[in-house]
């Protein structure tokens, strides 16, 4: 054989064994993985504000001097089809890393995965508390602010009351099971007389609403908390007005005062249950959370949900993570996440914990109202989730040594 002949075959083996990610890109590439079908009325406007980001990163030069570029796909809210889609984005698609997911089931089977592969997954939307502790591992940070920071919010609140018998419905999966639990223990620190009478777990968007207002009027509750949200929200409400079962009776509410949730209620939407959720329509002029609903509203013709918000801070947190690697690698991606300060968010700055991947995004809490025949946040607040996390030694404790 021939020398070129030789050198030729050598550099087509070498090219075969390099892996898609190595060659020459012109955008950087991040994979997004969401139940664009199943949950649409959360993950669209998701969707949108995510697009709304790229289009400001990119009119500013991009990152790395290259357009930052986003690959949706759809889950249809199966872990084994998102893990499969993970697989793919990896090995054929050149992202660099992959993020999304709202159902805290399908956020625990990526965040299994990112650490099994060694590969980046920032978990925009999954809520339940064990993503980032007892579950938590380097390859994966989150977004969102905690169930568990959410539910202390409505605790305290909850403390204030004279209350002492609770009933809780939550939808039986990771989310709803964290949150109710997350709420029993920081009332109980609060409040040690309280009590628990009934505990309603409907399938997930499969509440059969009349038997669980029932079941929980049965156990004569002075209030409730309540967990679900979407369609299951919608029916719960109106079966709960409908049978007066929140007559007299303080209802708080994880998520209800979510736009995506609130708004489709119309006028029957609770009146002056405590909520967690967005009130875009209160943000001040000059606010930064005023700039971002404006021009949410400008791209899009839509008013903003909080997936929007959601939505727009992913992409400005991958953005400025890979700013800060200053390449695209998975190790230099996962430290720059670690301790990232994400500038002129609509929140303002915000910092990714070294201790547990947790952002210090927080969370909106107000009373429902119904004004000019739609559900409402009133009298509301925006709450650092500092002063409601566990202690650093807590932390420390749930979560598995990196």
């Amino acid at each position: 054989m021939n020398l070129m002949r030789r050198t030729v075959l050598a550099t087509a083996a070498a090219l075969a064994l390099t892996p898609a990610t190595a060659f020459a890109q012109e955008t950087i590439k991040v994979g997004e993985i969401n139940h664009y079908k199943r949950l649409a009325a959360f993950a669209e406007p998701y969707r949108k504000g995510i697009e709304l980001a790229l289009s400001e990163i990119n009119a500013d030069g991009g990152v790395l001097g290259k357009d930052l570029e986003f690959i949706f796909r759809d889950d249809q809210g199966d872990p084994a089809e998102a893990v499969k889609i993970a697989e793919e984005l990896m090995t054929r698609d050149g992202a660099v890393m992959f993020t999304g997911s709202i159902l805290s089931n399908v956020g625990l089977a990526l965040s299994s995965f990112a650490n099994e592969k060694k590969y980046l997954y920032l978990a925009s939307e999954p809520l339940a508390d064990t993503l980032v502790w007892k579950s938590g591992n380097p390859y994966t940070f989150r977004l969102r602010v905690s169930t568990w920071v959410q539910a202390a919010m409505l605790a305290e609140e909850a403390a204030k009351t004279d209350a002492i018998k609770y009933a809780t419905i939550a939808p039986n999966y990771a989310y709803g099971t964290d949150a109710v639990e997350a709420f029993k223990t920081n009332l109980k620190m609060l409040k040690p007389e309280v009590e628990f009478v009934a505990e309603q777990w409907p399938a997930l968007f499969k509440i059969d609403a009349g038997a669980e207002v029932q079941a929980i009027e049965r156990a004569k509750p002075d209030a409730i908390y309540n967990v679900t949200f979407g369609t299951d929200l919608a029916k719960f409400v109106r079966q709960g007005t409908d049978r007066g079962l929140f007559d007299g009776r303080p209802v708080y509410g994880l998520l209800t005062g979510e736009p995506e949730y609130l708004e489709p209620l119309e006028d029957e939407a609770p009146e002056g249950w405590f909520v967690t959720g967005f009130p875009w329509y209160g943000f001040e002029d000059g606010t930064p959370g005023k700039t971002f609903v404006d021009a949410y509203e400008a791209f899009t013709g839509e008013t903003p949900k909080i997936g929007s918000l959601v939505g727009y801070m992913t992409a400005q947190s991958i953005a400025a993570a890979i700013t800060k690697a200053g390449a695209t690698d998975t190790e230099a991606l996962r430290m720059a996440f670690e301790g990232l300060e994400v500038e002129n968010t609509p929140i303002g700055t915000l910092h990714y914990r070294e201790i547990d991947n947790q952002s210090t995004l927080g969370a909106w809490t107000g009373t429902t109202a119904v004004e000019d025949g739609k559900g409402v946040m009133v009298d509301w607040t925006y709450n650092d989730p500092a002063p409601y996390m566990p202690s650093d030694e807590e932390i420390l404790e749930m979560r598995p040594a990196d």
